[in-house]
């Protein structure tokens, strides 16, 4: 069963499982894109492995450009911070502004880990709508997979 987690303190953060394999990675992205389309939105979707490097990626029509880069930064920070990219966009608004300062940390809603067996497999990125809106296609991409 994939999953997501929606907070990881430092000392909870999960272990790394096996990168997530092609056939995984297109059906989280099929889940994203039937969500981001039952929610009219026009988004990018980015699935990307342990490493950080890029599985999958889909971009619906008309999305806008500057989607594609910031979907697989939200993908790469989610899984090599090992936390959904909502936890330091909710760090920056608390005031922990040293958080900008973080290599690839993007503190913008909408990159989720994507976990099997209590294990990160590789993350997704969603960018295309408001970060609220990104953060919920990319929640159910990942908590709809079994």
């Amino acid at each position: 069963m994939l999953g997501f987690i929606s907070h990881v303190s430092a000392d909870q953060a999960l272990s790394y499982g096996s990168g997530i394999h092609l056939q995984q990675a297109k059906r989280v992205a099929e889940v994203a894109a039937r969500e981001a389309n039952r929610l009219n939105l026009r988004v990018s979707v980015a699935i990307v492995d342990t490493a950080g490097h890029l599985v999958y990626f889909e971009k619906a029509d008309d999305t806008q450009t500057a989607s594609v880069e910031v979907a697989i930064a939200k993908a790469r920070s989610a899984s090599n911070f090992r936390r959904p990219t909502k936890v330091f966009e909710d760090a920056v608004v608390g005031g922990r502004t040293s958080i900008l300062g973080l290599p690839g940390a993007v503190p913008v809603e909408g990159g989720v880990p994507i976990v099997l067996n209590d294990r990160i497999i590789g993350a997704i990125g969603i960018s295309g709508a408001s970060s609220a809106e990104d953060g919920v296609v990319a929640a159910a991409a990942v908590s709809a997979i079994q």
